[in-house]
């Protein structure tokens, strides 16, 4: 199957090496993500790795000469629709792997941070897309059709490795065009994404750190931006012993924290 994408021998053997190394394997069988018959876990997720590496689209690549004797589209589709896959327990432990690798080849006296950060995924022609909402995009200070992605990186100043997502739909059921798709299994990790994506995006923050941290993924500082930065997210990272390193809304307001001085101040403050 990689030799459909790219017949370079340095390519198939640098990523089956990078595969074995990372034990990418195992780390998908103990997300769950398995399959009983056909093509194996293994080369399926190869095979969309690679398709993301070279920038390749899936459909037209499947469609055109290259993709044939390859498995039907439908096996990839159900590959990355299939709810009962827990991908974040994956990523997670997929990104734990790559830190500690990292953190072994640095010195002990570098800084590590989490750097929490959010984007808007615009959907403008859709129309029955699950969870479509209306956003508000802080780019261009206007609502949009689509989602927020919620990303959760770590960083040591020179490296940058994603750790945790999540597709931010509206905590408010009026600015939902779309609901959730009845038929998705309530005991599945599909649905509890879906969940996750009407929650107040705060609580969503703190969710996907305490994750990171809770499999071992430990950092000095967390960054963010003016739109995390206020009080009550600063008392639960205090709370969870994380400094916070981030830029203040425009302001009057002062923070003290066991002393008469300011904490921090705002551009406006004294």
């Amino acid at each position: 199957m990689i030799h459909q994408i790219d017949p370079s021998e340095k390519v198939v053997s640098e990523v089956s090496k990078l595969f074995k190394v990372l034990r990418i394997s195992q780390l998908l069988n103990a997300a769950n993500i398995k399959k009983s018959c056909g093509v194996s876990v293994r080369q399926v997720f190869e095979f969309i790795f690679l398709l993301a590496l070279f920038g390749k689209n899936q459909y037209r690549f499947l469609e055109s000469k290259r993709g044939q004797g390859l498995p039907g589209k439908d096996v990839y589709y159900n590959f990355l629709n299939n709810p009962r896959y827990a991908w974040r327990r994956f990523l997670l432990m997929l990104a734990s792997k790559v830190t500690d690798s990292v953190d072994q080849l640095t010195s002990s006296k570098r800084v590590r941070a989490f750097i929490i950060d959010d984007s808007p995924v615009a959907r403008n022609r859709s129309k029955k897309a699950e969870l479509l909402a209306k956003v508000f995009d802080h780019s261009q200070n206007r609502f949009i059709k689509g989602y927020s992605m919620l990303t959760l990186g770590w960083t040591d100043g020179y490296s940058f490795v994603p750790v945790d997502f999540s597709m931010i739909s509206s905590a408010k059921e009026t600015n939902r065009y779309n609901g959730i798709d009845e038929s998705i299994d309530k005991r599945t990790h599909g649905f509890k994404r879906r969940l996750e994506a009407i929650m107040q995006k705060p609580d969503v923050v703190l969710k996907l750190i305490k994750n990171a941290i809770n499999i071992g993924i430990t950092a000095d500082y967390v960054l963010m931006d003016s739109w995390f930065t206020h009080e009550p997210m600063l008392k639960e990272f205090s709370d969870i012993g994380l400094p916070v390193i981030g830029m203040v809304k425009k302001s009057n307001q002062q923070y003290h924290y066991n002393t008469s001085f300011p904490l921090f101040c705002t551009r406006n403050s004294a």
